[in-house]
């Protein structure tokens, strides 16, 4: 079989490819949940070359050109883009068996045509032909997300972030819906008392108001919660290394925060306690708006000392972390259903150990209100690749509902990644497929159909309220 072949890539039985390519193929897109920039969607933005739009902040590819003894000039040094671009063709050679071996060349096929192999050999060939796609005029954000068909797009915006290109791409005549998430993180960074404040000052500004005091925070939190709101947003999110578990009343808040904003130390059980605190308001005000809340736990983010101090975050030097996830998700999760609070949520673990405990707990809160009221996410991050999918599939099918699971996602700051949801559908599809073809699931071929159509889409659609 040829490599990456149209028909049979991935699809590993004659339903398999049947429904792959009837039924999952040309599915809309609900990229719900991407780190893409609105400032780009809203000015429609071009890239000059290959490497600004391949190569430009993908943390993926950073890891594994640091891997092959690339040097640091050539990944976010100072190196030309053609320079950057020859370290990514002769380390792609070396990526067998990684996922972005598939995905480098999904993507030159799916946005520029192109189904060479890259290498050095090919290296000039492609930078040239690539390029020139770049320069033809639909070759756009918009263009880019027309072609894939994304119907929604959900950033990721702090609240202290002004809105004003989300208001811009509202007013454009974009088809795909671009919706803003509500990423509070930075409200628990109290044992970092320079970047609180740095960050409350921000977030002053943006509402018109003073926060002296706790009080003052939540009521600025509440009106950015309304203005995300009214721009569209219907999903919030958090990325912590695990569920604060630490119960923690007003007066213990006010106390933390008081300590925080004058800059004196704050201990990790005051940062558990404050994070827990604000963690509760914040899933009460979801639940009263009809959002969904994702929880992404599990992440020892920033791990290399010496690389963070020269980079900063985000640039590669994270890791799965061993933090034991179930008591405190459970006292987060049962706090919220104590008070009739808790709102849909979809819970992500980027350890895979957790796949069954995190499938499992999404059964024990469920309240019958929604279906698929809690889900449990897609592979994420370092399992967003076919082993960490199967898994994920495997471990959601045997403790819930496969057919009610909102889907994929990419994650992604990248606007070449859409062929991942074409990945997934693939892996989906070849799982249910072939355990059809060997007599484990009914050969009915619309039943079938059916639930690959909506955990491809249809279930986003409803789910999300898009």
């Amino acid at each position: 079989m040829a490599y990456l072949d149209e028909e049979s890539f991935l699809l590993q039985s004659p339903t398999a490819r049947r429904l792959f390519h009837e039924v999952a193929k040309d599915q809309p897109i609900y990229d719900y949940h991407c780190h893409l920039s609105p400032k780009e969607i809203a000015t429609n933005h071009r890239w000059e070359n290959l490497a600004d739009i391949w190569l430009g902040g993908d943390h993926y590819k950073w890891r594994l050109l640091r891997a092959n003894g690339v040097d640091e000039e050539y990944i976010t040094g100072s190196a030309s883009p053609r320079e950057k671009f020859q370290a990514w063709a002769e380390t792609v050679p070396y990526t067998l068996r990684n996922p972005i071996h598939h995905w480098t060349h999904l993507e030159l096929r799916r946005y520029f045509g192109i189904d060479l192999l890259l290498s050095p050999a090919t290296a000039d060939e492609i930078w040239e032909e690539a390029n020139a796609r770049l320069a033809e005029k639909d070759f756009c954000v918009h263009g880019i997300l027309d072609k894939f068909q994304v119907k929604m797009v959900g950033t990721t915006d702090d609240p202290a972030d002004p809105l004003d290109h989300h208001e811009t791409i509202a007013f454009s005549p974009l088809q795909t819906k671009v919706l803003p998430t509500f990423r509070p993180d930075k409200a628990f960074a109290v044992d970092s008392p320079k970047a609180f404040n740095a960050w409350i000052e921000k977030l002053e500004e943006i509402t018109d108001t003073g926060i002296h005091h706790v009080s003052d925070l939540l009521q600025a939190l509440q009106k950015r919660h309304d203005d995300f709101h009214a721009a569209g947003c219907r999903l919030s999110d958090h990325g912590l290394e695990r569920c604060p578990g630490l119960p923690c009343d007003d007066a213990d808040a006010s106390i933390i925060f008081d300590k925080a904003r004058r800059g004196l130390p704050v201990t990790a059980e005051e940062k558990e306690k404050f994070t827990f605190f604000l963690m509760v308001f914040f899933g009460q005000q979801d639940a009263a708006k009809g959002w969904t809340k994702q929880l992404h736990l599990g992440p020892f983010r920033n791990v290399n000392p010496r690389m963070f101090n020269l980079l900063g975050p985000d640039a590669g030097f994270d890791t799965i972390g061993d933090e034991r996830q179930g008591a405190a998700l459970i006292t987060y999760l049962g706090t919220l259903a104590q008070r009739g609070c808790l709102p849909q949520v979809i819970l992500y673990n980027i350890n895979p150990r957790d796949n069954y405990l995190f499938a499992a707990m999404t059964g024990a809160f469920q309240d019958g209100t929604v279906a698929g009221k809690i889900q449990f996410g897609s592979g994420w991050w370092f399992l967003d690749q076919k082993d960490g999918m199967e898994l994920q599939l495997n471990a959601l099918s045997s403790t819930g509902l496969l057919s009610r699971f909102v889907g994929m996602l990419t994650d992604s700051r990248s606007f070449l990644s859409f062929p991942r949801h074409e990945y997934f559908r693939r892996i989906l599809c070849n799982l249910i497929g072939t355990e059809t073809d060997r007599g484990e699931l009914p050969d009915d071929f619309d039943a079938l159909s059916k639930l690959i159509a909506d955990v491809c889409s249809g279930n986003a659609s409803r789910y999300f309220g898009f």
